[in-house]
């Protein structure tokens, strides 16, 4: 960098200002790019997977041995690495995931040893009631152009969060998650005494449950068209289908052992793929499709 400098304030005191030659500023809109490029080569000699997701960096693989000899070569790597780069991995946030225990929390999502996403469910509606609540006590105004945008930054977000991951089953999971939705287009005026779906028709907002659809839709799109060209082609996998009362673009059903997979992103898609409008399936464009997406989403749900 060449040209910034910066200063530090403490309890009023200000520092002498010092110059910046190396970081990505904060807040800009290159920074995030700055950073990707920065930590491009991060599992460059690495064996084990490396996930990446913001700021964390997660590390897995399976190991015969206690010692996981496997992993601890890759985690000296990484800190060579950081050595070179001149950062640090913060490590009061290192810790060891086993999936084979409790409930444990991996990039922010809680995942039990039966896969089951009731945790999840329970922490995020949580969060999301406690948001609101201050929403509630901060906020005069209940006009519906201050509380929709209020909701859509702050509230939604937690409850969209690697959605494709952990998206509730169960009825109970998703009407407490609705719950949040329900409370929110209540506090709107004029609103208090409608039903529910009709709340949402007359502020255009999608219920939870058709808003997950719509979500995973669009990222299966992504994948089969090629965004993703490391992990898409592992994830689905096309049929042949000359079947003309069908869409024509069918993915192929896996077969598995247990039913615990039948709930897996990629296996809840392959229905919801196959009912799929014919004009829907064959827009070669993301913007298109998700126009004709919103069109074809009242007789999927």
């Amino acid at each position: 960098m060449d040209g910034r400098s910066q200063r530090v304030v403490v309890n009023g005191s200000m520092s002498k200002w010092m110059l910046v030659t190396s970081v990505a500023p904060q807040g800009s809109i290159l920074g995030p790019v700055f950073f990707n490029i920065f930590i491009s080569n991060i599992d460059s000699e690495i064996e084990c997977t490396l996930s990446k997701f913001a700021f964390d960096t997660k590390l897995s693989g399976t190991d015969d041995m206690p010692e996981g000899w496997d992993v601890q070569r890759d985690l000296d790597k990484l800190e060579k690495w950081a050595y070179v780069k001149l950062v640090r991995f913060n490590k009061a946030k290192y810790k060891v995931l086993h999936l084979a225990w409790d409930a444990e929390k991996d990039l922010g999502v809680l995942v039990d040893e039966k896969l089951d996403i009731i945790h999840q469910c329970v922490l995020t509606a949580q969060k999301a009631n406690r948001i609101l609540g201050c929403v509630k006590r901060s906020v005069a105004s209940r006009l519906r152009e201050v509380i929709l945008p209020l909701y859509s930054s702050l509230m939604r977000p937690h409850m969209e969060s690697c959605i494709q991951l952990w998206s509730p089953q169960k009825r109970k999971d998703m009407d407490l998650l609705d719950w949040v939705q329900r409370r929110v287009t209540k506090m709107i005026r004029g609103m208090e005494h409608l039903y529910y779906k009709e709340r949402l028709r007359k502020v255009g907002l999608f219920s939870l449950e058709k808003r997950r659809l719509q979500g995973h839709v669009i990222a299966a799109f992504q994948y089969l068209k090629g965004a993703y060209r490391k992990d898409g082609n592992n994830l689905f996998s096309k049929a042949c289908c000359d079947r003309t009362r069908s869409n024509g673009f069918k993915l192929r059903e896996s077969r598995f052992r247990l039913d615990i997979r039948k709930n897996f992103f990629t296996m809840r898609m392959v229905k919801h793929q196959h009912r799929l409008p014919r004009e829907v399936v064959e827009v070669p464009f993301l913007k298109t499709f998700k126009v004709r997406l919103d069109g074809a989403l009242s007789n999927l749900v």
